[in-house]
């Protein structure tokens, strides 16, 4: 595996973006922040693709794009659930092979009630379908950036899903939200707004939590108890996603889609829904890939010296620190870090494979210096609870 171009953009970017913000903000000053936001994600999940819904979203996105210099961009999943309907059938297939007739033959019916809801109001949309493989691959990921930024510079609004017809695995695992999380860097958001059934995160007590600063602190917990019912993701998966697209140096903020006006009420600073704050220092758009997108093949293990190296200084993962190997990788191929408790501390491009790495496991440095299982240039360390 190779790695995307490394095109992200100084903080702030695109335009004056939220991530400019350097120390930490207040909840009205972090709310006031989202005013300033020009590149904007919104995903829609199935169930909130009822009755106008769609005539609602296309006014409320020709008005937000009347401001200069604001463009958006909709991930919506609906595709499999139309088709269920299209087809005849009495409820939601399990059998492989269904899902996938279902996704093809609601992916029409979808464009065009967006073809429909968005040409009344004057704008022009247009249908981009996606594979993880599309977004792990290089070739293919620079495609799909050079695309989506010539349909936002054509006044086009990109329509993202994945693409299910063939995609088994992301029918079986996946989910729009992490697919909108992938999309992020790719679009350099400074926004991923997520509809959901519900207001936001909820509290034990089912308050909505309006500012979360830190997901590993703050909301982790709170996610398998709020769990919202949508789709295959539920909140634990937005949540997720909104861990992934902050630390690409976007806010986030989960919403209900029901809400009127809840997208410009959003980008109005109002308290609505749960804002997730953009982290101050954002992972460039390579590393983001190494650590969100690629899919581990592999798994190392290390000694706590080394564990603490590669934490806190920064260090390579050399042979010495190396306990095992789990796993089949070749060069070049994604692998997991993880210290001797077996918690996950990093994820990186393996340098060598996993048969050269077990065998010069807990040896140091030879004469010829190949003792690089994976180099700090190529790993990533993740966030620690």
């Amino acid at each position: 595996m190779t790695d995307p171009e490394d095109r992200t953009a100084q903080a702030g970017a695109p335009g004056d973006g939220p991530a400019a913000e350097g120390a930490p903000l207040g909840e009205q000053g972090a709310r006031a922040a989202l005013r300033r936001c020009r590149r904007i994600i919104v995903k829609i999940g199935s169930k909130s693709l009822a009755g106008d819904a769609w005539d609602r979203l296309a006014a409320e996105v020709a008005a937000l794009r009347g401001r200069a210099g604001r463009s958006l961009v909709l991930v919506s999943s609906g595709a499999i659930a139309l088709g269920v309907a299209k087809l005849g059938l009495k409820s939601r297939p399990k059998d492989m092979a269904w899902l996938q007739a279902a996704a093809a033959a609601g992916q029409s019916v979808l464009m065009q009630r967006y073809e429909e809801a968005f040409g009344k109001v004057g704008l022009l949309v247009a249908q981009v379908l996606l594979t993880h493989a599309d977004l792990a691959d290089r070739t293919r990921t620079n495609n799909a950036r050079n695309a989506l930024a010539a349909l936002l510079e054509a006044g086009a609004i990109p329509i993202i899903n994945e693409n299910d017809a063939v995609a088994v695995e992301e029918i079986k695992f996946g989910d729009n939200d992490q697919l909108a999380a992938m999309v992020t860097p790719l679009c350099e958001a400074d926004l991923l707004i997520l509809l959901s059934d519900v207001e936001g995160l909820l509290d034990g007590e089912g308050r909505r939590v309006p500012l979360v600063r830190s997901v590993a602190r703050e909301a982790r917990h709170l996610a398998g108890a709020s769990t919202s019912g949508v789709g295959t993701g539920g909140m634990a998966s937005k949540v997720e996603a909104a861990r992934r697209a902050t630390l690409a140096g976007s806010h986030v903020v989960i919403a209900g889609a029901r809400e009127p006006s809840i997208v410009t009420r959003i980008l109005a600073g109002e308290d609505v829904g749960t804002l997730f704050t953009a982290v101050p220092q954002r992972l460039s758009a390579r590393k983001h890939w190494i650590a969100y997108t690629l899919r581990p093949r592999g798994a190392i293990l290390v000694d706590r010296g080394a564990a603490e190296a590669i934490g806190t200084k920064n260090r390579s993962v050399l042979a010495v620190g190396v306990l095992g190997v789990r796993g089949t990788f070749l060069p070049g191929d994604a692998v997991a870090v993880f210290d001797p408790e077996g918690t996950e501390i990093a994820r990186g491009l393996a340098r060598m494979s996993a048969s050269d790495a077990a065998r010069i496991a807990r040896k140091k440095r030879d004469e010829s210096g190949d003792d690089v299982v994976v180099h700090r240039d190529d790993l990533v360390v993740l966030p620690s609870e």
